[in-house]
């Protein structure tokens, strides 16, 4: 997990990390600020679907928002450097540094990075048998069999005890299954090939089975949430240079570079809260309906973060626009623009990873694809836009477009385990 994360960290260093450097861009290209912009790209691929490999259930939610808060947060750490070496040395040396920094990455990636994908046995590709016979014979009164099995019912009532959880402490726990978290990866894992007894058939699912999954509304609603969750952190990244080097602010690179990190601040802040919580109040309602966990109980989590998203964003454009004092925008406006960033796409993503485990790294793709298509969208109209229209249309119609997205969690609330029922009978579930 940690190979994946500095990779990830690694990749957010990279094309985003230009916004500082656009004066000194549009000098050495002799381009205007929206061709300056279209440098940028923003083609960054997710990977977090190991965590389902190595993880449990319970524990997904903080571990998907872990490996969030790394990935954004490189994103608003690669602007801070880039911002100081463009200041004082050359924007082409920090992607010198930038080759290094993925080099060293691939190393590590190559020597300490095995293979977590186990395929587990569905219960349709085992060979089916007969029914077992009851041991009872027919002449046996039904009477005695019920009342054998509610003694036998009593029997294990009172094992889990009053509270219907069992035992489930640590040391029983362990008692139990004694290998647990004493595992390591075997060598074969660390090869450069893993056998498969039909790689071209296995290839051809791995590029198809994502587009498929965008054809699923949960694994669509998930790509939006998180596409658009994204887009609203991308308008920071994009409009830095452009408000805060020029008048009234005339901010340095470096500067400019230092406003971003009061979104690590809020991507830091969301780390500590919306994984536990969403773990949290899952568990919670888990409990409420009798121990059975549904992935809709996570989505409640989201509703504190959509309004952070929309305070961020009235901040962030009507500042930008009436050039309110830096310290509230950077503050409050970056502030919960790195908040929601780090809360919004883990919730929505971890929602659709548990609702189709078998195809978590499909399910990322398909995010991915999605994000990436809208982000280099929204980087194309969003200066020229300002430029012509102001601050407060653009970034106003992208914050209503992330409510809209998100306000579609009540409808997956109510209505996400038919959504479910409709694709029980997926090929994905055998994956």
């Amino acid at each position: 997990m940690a190979c994946v994360t500095i990779e990830s960290s690694a990749q957010g260093m990279g094309p985003l990390s230009l916004a500082p450097m656009f004066p000194q861009l549009m000098k050495a290209f002799h381009c205007d600020l929206a061709d300056a912009v279209q440098f940028t790209g923003v083609c960054i691929l997710i990977l977090g679907f190991m965590i389902t490999d190595i993880m449990f259930l319970h524990e997904r939610g903080r571990y998907n928002t872990l490996y969030f808060f790394f990935y954004w947060g490189s994103i608003t750490i690669g602007p801070v450097v880039a911002g100081v070496m463009a200041e004082y040395s050359n924007w082409r040396n920090y992607w010198w540094l930038n080759v290094a920094l993925h080099a060293f990455i691939f190393l590590i990636c190559l020597v300490g990075f095995p293979e977590t994908k186990w395929h587990r046995v569905h219960p349709s590709e085992t060979p089916r048998t007969a029914p077992a016979t009851h041991s009872q014979s027919s002449d046996e009164p039904k009477e005695k069999i019920a009342a054998h099995d509610d003694i036998t019912i009593e029997k294990m009532d009172a094992k889990l005890g009053a509270g219907g959880d069992g035992d489930l402490s640590k040391q029983a726990t362990a008692v139990r299954d004694p290998y647990l978290g004493k595992g390591k990866p075997d060598k074969r894992q660390f090869s450069l090939y893993q056998p498969n007894s039909n790689p071209i058939k296995s290839l051809m699912l791995d590029f198809w089975t994502p587009w498929k999954l965008l054809a699923f509304p949960i694994v669509e609603f998930a790509a939006f949430v998180v596409s658009w969750s994204a887009s609203s952190f991308l308008t920071l990244n994009l409009t830095q240079s452009q408000v805060f080097a020029a008048a009234p602010y005339n901010f340095p690179p470096q500067s400019v570079g230092f406003t971003n990190f009061a979104t690590f601040a809020g991507s830091l802040l969301g780390l500590l809260i919306a994984g536990p919580m969403s773990d949290w109040i899952s568990a919670r309602l888990t409990k409420r309906n009798r121990g059975i966990r549904e992935p809709e109980m996570r989505l409640l989590a989201m509703v504190p973060f959509v309004f952070v998203m929309i305070l961020g964003n009235f901040v962030v454009a009507f500042g930008y626009q009436y050039k309110w004092d830096w310290r509230a925008i950077v503050i409050i406006g970056y502030g919960c623009g790195g908040l929601q960033v780090a809360a919004l796409p883990s919730i929505a993503a971890t929602y659709a990873v548990d609702s189709y485990k078998p195809v978590t790294g499909s399910v990322f793709v398909s995010i991915t694809i999605n994000k990436n298509l809208w982000g280099y969208g929204f980087s194309a109209f969003i200066t020229p836009w300002s430029l012509r229209s102001g601050f407060i249309p653009p970034i106003m119609t992208n914050m209503c477009l992330i409510t809209l997205w998100c306000s579609f969690g009540f409808l997956f609330w109510y209505l996400g385990k038919r959504f479910r029922y409709w694709t029980r009978n997926s090929s994905v579930h055998r994956m």
